[in-house]
């Protein structure tokens, strides 16, 4: 039998609930994201493009500054941090109601972004790249998602020989919830990490046994919205990728997710509705 997950977030002292999944939108503040809907810049269009999130039921929203996309180029710290605070600090004062996750595998980014407002670290390495991304987070006590990744961005795609996908993963996510905890860390999130040292057929893998997450006792991220697993079975661009990407959102959620990271949050909140108003709840 399957452990029942946490389903709240402790965000700086107000309780998040995530029985009904919640749909975290993605802002980009880089100029080479896969997805060129997902990239903004100055000021005005951040602030225009997270308000515009906000009207569509976004929960949370998701600020990156280093594209993490295969072969992506090298991205200094300290203009990674530059672009995740040119984010979040207007974000935070325009919505001060705004959930706020940086996405970053420094802890120095990731301290800056939350000492401008952020709530949330997002870490695509779960930990790897950056020795002190663990004690940041504990010391910061502010939740965190834990990605499974390989090697770097620019490694991780010759990185994906396993014995045994879920398993291997699950054994290397559980060893580091361990670490997190022992630390004191109490609010986690969990993300297998599609696309990330998975070949397109381990990450079709992957969603068949989503569920299997939920032993980790954590809420589970999804985050497929557009990818190379979508566009490429079906002999397509990123930019046509939406339906395939509501398609196995709404599998993701009929499998225990109870995040879903998106670039298109109109369509993402619809599937929930509609995914809860049918009788689902998450298991």
């Amino acid at each position: 039998m399957l452990q029942v997950s946490k389903k709240t977030l402790n965000i700086r002292g107000t309780l998040l609930d995530l029985s009904t999944p919640a749909v975290m939108g993605i802002i980009n503040i880089t100029p080479d994201s896969f997805y060129s809907g997902s990239r903004v810049a100055a000021t005005e269009e951040i602030v225009e493009k997270a308000g515009q999130m906000l009207s569509e039921g976004a929960g949370m929203i998701d600020i990156g500054g280093y594209s993490t996309r295969p072969g992506a180029r090298e991205v200094s710290a300290e203009e990674e941090g530059d672009r995740i605070e040119s984010a979040v600090e207007p974000l935070a004062k325009f919505f001060p109601n705004l959930i706020i996750s940086v996405d970053t595998f420094r802890a120095e980014v990731a301290e800056r972004g939350i000492r401008k407002g952020a709530h949330i670290i997002n870490d695509v390495a779960g930990g790897t790249l950056d020795d002190a991304m663990f004690e940041t987070v504990a010391r910061l006590r502010v939740p965190y998602i834990l990605m499974h990744m390989r090697g770097t961005p620019q490694t991780m795609n010759s990185l994906t020989d396993y014995e045994r996908l879920v398993p291997d993963i699950l054994t290397d996510l559980r060893q580091k919830v361990a670490v997190l905890q022992s630390k004191g860390v109490a609010d986690l999130i969990i993300d297998p990490g599609f696309g990330f040292a998975k070949t397109i057929a381990q990450n079709f893998e992957l969603m068949r046994e989503l569920k299997q997450f939920q032993l980790l006792g954590y809420p589970v991220l999804v985050g497929i919205s557009r990818k190379t697993t979508i566009y490429k079975t079906l002999h397509i661009s990123p930019e046509e990728a939406l339906n395939g990407t509501t398609v196995l959102n709404t599998l993701a959620l009929e499998r225990g997710a109870s995040i879903l990271r998106v670039h298109d949050v109109k369509p993402a909140v619809e599937a929930v509705k509609l995914w809860m108003a049918a009788g689902n709840y998450p298991n």
